[in-house]
């Protein structure tokens, strides 16, 4: 019997992660704020750590290939070669690592890679060589392995390039969809299967595609810097949370 939901979590938690997908997709369309650290922040709350990345990246998979899609031809295909020559090998390495990791140790990592998205300072790098990008590709997917996303490492790196913004905006869907692409195929090659995921994949792609369409209504309309606050503090909650049980799993409360 086909049912849209795997059995690892209950037809509650599956619709509660369908309407996060769709919220934070409108609130990224709204007021520019990270949909995918939402989203992925939620997820860790609700689901199977071991589960979470590999789903993630298939549904972050398509927002970013619009944007890819959309910008195709103000893409800079050096900075993106570059960036996919070490991006497969951290890819790799990170994959290879983040499976033989215990779920307390997951969930420590991805709450306090979140505080850190929140309340940390993005590096800030002086101007830096193109082939600068393999180190980066290396460093930012081997991440993207272990807690999902890692935007801020590359942007701040492909900030330094001198790009026009929509190059910038190009490559950045770019080197994104790339991450997500190589964290699906390893994390395949590495035993998840995403079969049983696939009706959960595709309900929340759909609503995140919904998500954006009503969020861009209401671009504008909304007050960005008491909603920035807002979603600070829930995120800090969701990172805080998803922290004390990892503690509380390893010492066994």
């Amino acid at each position: 019997m086909l049912t849209l939901f795997p059995p690892e979590i209950s037809a509650l938690t599956g619709w509660l992660l369908v309407g996060a997908s769709f919220f934070t997709s409108a609130l990224t369309a709204a007021v520019g704020l990270g949909g995918g650290a939402a989203l992925i922040a939620i997820m860790a709350n609700l689901m199977p750590v071991t589960a979470l990345v590999p789903v993630h990246g298939v549904i972050q998979l398509g927002s970013n290939a619009g944007r890819a899609i959309v910008q195709f031809r103000h893409m800079e295909w050096a900075i993106l070669g570059w960036f996919a020559a070490g991006a497969v090998i951290g890819a790799l390495a990170g994959g290879s690592i983040a499976v033989s990791l215990p779920a307390p140790v997951l969930r420590l990592g991805i709450g306090l890679f979140i505080l850190w998205m929140m309340w940390g300072t993005v590096p800030k790098f002086h101007e830096a060589p193109k082939r600068v990008m393999v180190a980066t590709g290396f460093v930012a997917t081997a991440l993207s392995m272990f807690f999902g996303a890692a935007g801020p490492v590359g942007g701040a790196v492909l900030a330094t390039l001198g790009l026009s913004r929509h190059g910038f905006v190009a490559t950045q869907a770019g080197t994104a969809l790339l991450m997500h692409l190589l964290k699906i195929a390893v994390f395949g090659l590495l035993g998840f299967a995403f079969a049983p995921w696939a009706g959960l994949m595709a309900a929340m792609i759909a609503s995140g595609f919904l998500g954006t369409l009503a969020g861009t209504q209401l671009l504008g309309r909304m007050n960005e810097q008491t909603f920035r606050k807002g979603f600070k503090l829930v995120m800090t909650v969701l990172a805080l949370n998803l922290l004390w049980r990892g503690v509380a799993e390893m010492i066994g409360i």
